[in-house]
């Protein structure tokens, strides 16, 4: 491993994190508009998905400053029912444009 893809791999969960921090106000702003005429169900999915990102991200920063030791399976299943989540919302999405 070369120090640049290191150094990468160590600064990207931060980054990601506060990215994350960033959009989760937007999230809650775009969750409490009153206008009925917007299809909230598929922006909730991906909240869910959002928050077991941010669960993810806090695992793998916490593993990195050796604080935590969590099994190395756990951030693929978390990765899957990400995905999973992001089928759910486009296929919710897609009901409510018919």
């Amino acid at each position: 491993m070369t120090d640049v893809s290191a150094c990468i791999g160590t600064a990207a969960p931060y980054y990601n994190i506060v990215l994350v921090l960033i959009l989760i106000p937007l999230f809650i702003k775009l969750l409490t508009i009153k206008n009925k005429k917007i299809n909230l169900k598929p922006w909730k999915i991906l909240g869910i998905a959002l928050s077991i990102y941010v669960v993810e991200e806090i695992l793998t920063i916490l593993n990195g400053l050796g604080i935590t030791n969590s099994p190395s399976i756990l951030p693929p299943v978390f990765e899957f029912i990400i995905i999973t989540l992001f089928i759910y919302m486009l296929l919710a999405q897609k009901e409510d444009l018919r």
